[in-house]
């Protein structure tokens, strides 16, 4: 099975992005996993510092693992918005295929300092077990957190400029740029972000690594489209799914109040994640 670096190189040659979906339950794990497994396109499952506290963080790698080992499939784990070097290194260790190194509240300088000491522990890692790690750094303004806004947060036309993009992946050496490109974290009610593929296209050249589009959740299909043929070569997606699992619960829940199984309480907001997970593959992936 190819790595998960050489997946996303692949999928930057080819135009196209792979899937990163966050987790915060199994139902989630089984949704995202079935989505991708009936459209065969690898997945990537993120687990936020938040996240992680709640499903685990070995209990995470393990889960992953075990789908890959069994059914021999392109499934992998990423440490998705950490924001110390003991956090990413403990997930590192605990078997994570890919980290973030979110320093976007730091300044550039200390965001430099930090994720390089993210980017030497995973080289140090691959150089004694041969386990590639993936390490990925975030430069500008994306906003943060899974949520609903009312309105387009200020700071958000703040973009990542080329140069400096350019200069940090040549003092960290990331092997993946989270940009500033004009999505945000989160959904917004009111204003509609926007994604700028000619921006995208001038961080891609100068950065020199595989771009990632966090901030996902709530962009028209049209910018998902011409940001991966811009340069983007991963789609981070979360406040999306989570919409979904909640809606899914609360007609459960309404639908049949005197049922008790969990898993059968569940299931339609298992259904209606898989069904988001499945229409964002298929538009990454340029599937019909």
């Amino acid at each position: 099975m190819k790595t998960l670096r050489e997946y996303i190189k692949e999928a930057d040659q080819k135009g196209v992005a792979v899937g990163h979906f966050n987790i915060s339950n199994l139902e989630g794990l089984h949704a995202i996993y079935q989505a991708a497994r009936k459209l065969n396109v690898p997945i990537t499952i993120g687990l936020s510092e938040g996240e992680e506290g709640f499903v685990g963080r070995e209990e995470a790698a393990a889960l992953v693992r075990a789908l890959r080992d069994k059914d021999n499939y392109p499934i992998f784990l990423n440490a998705d918005h950490h924001h110390s070097f003991e956090a990413v290194k403990q997930c590192i260790d605990a078997g994570f295929d890919a980290v973030i190194f979110d320093g976007t509240e730091l300044s550039f300088e200390d965001n430099v300092k930090i994720t390089k000491e993210c980017v030497d522990y995973a080289r140090k890692v691959t150089k004694e077990t041969g386990r590639d790690v993936l390490v990925e750094g975030e430069l500008g303004f994306i906003g943060s957190g899974s949520v609903i806004r009312d309105t387009i947060p200020e700071g958000a036309g703040i973009k990542t400029k080329p140069e400096d993009a350019k200069k940090f992946v040549e003092m960290t050496g990331v092997d993946m740029l989270a940009p500033s490109v004009g999505s945000i974290h989160g959904i917004v009610r009111h204003g509609e972000p926007h994604t700028d593929a000619k921006l995208i296209t001038e961080i891609r050249k100068s950065a020199g690594v595989p771009l990632v589009l966090h901030g996902g959740s709530g962009l028209r299909d049209e910018d998902f489209s011409n940001a991966i043929k811009a340069g983007i070569s991963t789609v981070h997606i979360n406040t999306e799914i989570r919409v979904a699992y909640v809606e899914g619960l609360k007609k459960s829940l309404a639908e049949k109040p005197d049922e008790v199984t969990p898993y059968k309480v569940t299931q339609p907001a298992q259904d209606a994640v898989q069904k988001v997970v499945s229409k964002r593959l298929k538009l990454f992936s340029g599937i019909k």
